[in-house]
């Protein structure tokens, strides 16, 4: 974690699958943070490749707990097959999306995030 332009900037990194194991494992994580106002949360899934419906619980779930503390949640980097299970459910419209990192950079600058795995 690093605190930028007095904003707290929090990374998460999952790999692989979002099923029940990787779902779990995230969750995990982000019940490690203490929650803090202001807070910006990443979500990069550049290395998921497959979620299911456990993946999104983890995900509903992570966005929920940020909002109730008024921090932000953003995903970014997801990939064409999460893509497609996100427009499906329609949570595609509910969770704020970014392509890259580099995207990001209106909130902070790229270089300044650090992965929580």
């Amino acid at each position: 974690m690093t605190l930028i332009s007095e904003r707290q900037i929090i990374l998460f990194k999952p790999q692989g699958r979002m099923d029940l194991e990787g779902g779990v494992a995230l969750s995990k994580k982000m019940a490690e943070i203490l929650p803090k106002r202001d807070q910006l949360w990443v979500i990069d899934l550049a290395e998921v490749d497959f979620m299911d419906s456990s993946g999104l619980v983890a995900l509903v779930n992570g966005f929920k707990a940020a909002r109730q503390n008024g921090c932000r949640l953003v995903l970014c980097n997801v990939q064409t097959p999460v893509r497609l299970v996100l427009e499906l459910t329609q949570l595609d419209s509910v969770f704020e999306i970014v392509h890259n990192p580099e995207e990001i950079s209106g909130f902070v600058n790229k270089s300044s995030l650090q992965p929580i795995r």
